[in-house]
């Protein structure tokens, strides 16, 4: 059973990761410093699931220009990860959550009580969440709406 979700005006809860690449990712590094778009997936490879992360490799550099690291998130092993990363050619954070805590810490929901929920969160400079967009089938609005949030975010700085 997952948490209570994580909404708009909550502070992100804080949690550290190894990532695809054999680097230490932890959110508390990025507080003061940068915005974090957060995104969870459900499976690396799958039709919805590489056009979404594809759509990020290709608006990286734009969420780079305005201050904005991406951290994609699914249940996939780090050796998948690696995989699908290299096919692709993804320049961004690839995490697994393969026992589903960081998804419980964050509430996201499951869809029909089995595929896991599509969710990508932005978090401002100071942790908090400041949106959330959640929609398994149209995985190019996760892009366009983050993307939009932190310009906006960036403008505020």
């Amino acid at each position: 059973m997952a948490n209570q979700s994580i909404g708009v005006g909550d502070r992100a809860p804080s949690f550290t990761v190894e990532t695809h690449d054999g680097r230490r990712f932890s959110l508390a590094d990025f507080v003061g410093k940068q915005v974090v778009v957060v995104y969870f997936y459900p499976k690396d490879g799958t039709k919805i699931c590489t056009a979404e992360a594809c759509a990020f490799r290709d608006s990286f550099e734009d969420f780079t220009k305005a201050g904005a690291a991406v951290i994609g998130i699914s249940a996939d092993t780090l050796e998948r990860h690696r995989e699908f990363a290299a096919k692709e050619r993804l320049p961004f954070t690839l995490v697994s959550d393969a026992d589903g805590k960081l998804r419980k810490l964050f509430g996201v929901p499951t869809t029909l009580w089995l595929i896991p929920g599509r969710v990508t969160y932005v978090i401002d400079r100071h942790g908090v969440v400041r949106h959330v967009f959640n929609s398994l089938f149209t995985s190019d609005k996760h892009v366009a709406e983050a993307l939009a949030i932190v310009k906006q975010l960036e403008l505020e700085k």
